[in-house]
């Protein structure tokens, strides 16, 4: 009897033991394949493609030039006092423009905390697809374009002379012409609007993020 024991007990031993070392198998490839799973959310969480560090724009200049009269020019700027502070950019100058004058509108868009500074509006040019440029300004202030801008309706007119890749406008280049009658105090407002994976024909100024918004007080005499 003390023999049939004995064989029992060798017999069960390793019986146990090999049970046990298979549970602990199987606990430890559940730990690996919940750790796999946790990685791999966390790679997944992040993915750079769809990043946005929005530019740092420490000045912003918008420069009329009279199509008859290259020597002609209306400067207006704003600039960022503190750079990557809590001010935000700060109108310096009043738009002041003829009346009867046909103006082309550009931009120049920096970052002067570079040395030498960070040419953004090359930048913006570079990423038009994404980017798009809206305007508000007093009703009829302009013969062309007539109206009060495309900032409440993306479809109104605006006089672009630039186009992304799609054909749809940018507005680093623009053209207005100035009506016969007077305004006094009156305002010129660009909006930025940095359009990722978003923009088509038919975006408007509320799509996507706003870069900058900037209204002047514009006269035309």
């Amino acid at each position: 009897m003390k023999e049939l024991l004995k064989q029992k007990h060798y017999l069960l031993k390793p019986f146990k033991m090999n049970t046990l070392n298979k549970i602990k198998s199987y606990l430890m490839l559940a730990m690996v394949g919940t750790s796999l799973i946790f990685t791999g959310c966390k790679k997944d969480d992040v993915d750079p493609d769809h990043e946005h560090e929005g530019e740092i724009i420490t000045d912003v200049k918008l420069v009329f030039t009279n199509t008859s009269d290259a020597s002609d020019v209306v400067e207006a700027r704003a600039q960022d006092p503190d750079g990557e502070g809590v001010q935000e950019l700060a109108i310096l100058d009043t738009i002041n423009l003829d009346t009867s004058k046909t103006y082309t509108l550009t931009f120049e868009i920096m970052n002067n905390l570079e040395s030498p500074g960070d040419n953004i509006g090359a930048e913006i040019e570079e990423e038009a697809n994404e980017h798009q440029i809206f305007f508000r300004f007093n009703n009829n202030a302009f013969n062309n374009p007539a109206g009060d801008g495309n900032i409440d309706n993306a479809s109104d007119a605006i006089n672009y002379n630039d186009a992304d890749g799609n054909n749809n406008p940018l507005g680093l280049s623009t053209n207005w012409t100035t009506g016969t009658s007077a305004i006094s105090a009156g305002s010129f407002t660009v909006r930025l609007q940095h359009q990722p994976d978003v923009k088509t024909a038919t975006t408007g100024a509320t799509d996507g993020d706003t870069d900058f918004e900037l209204q002047f007080v514009m006269n035309i005499q």
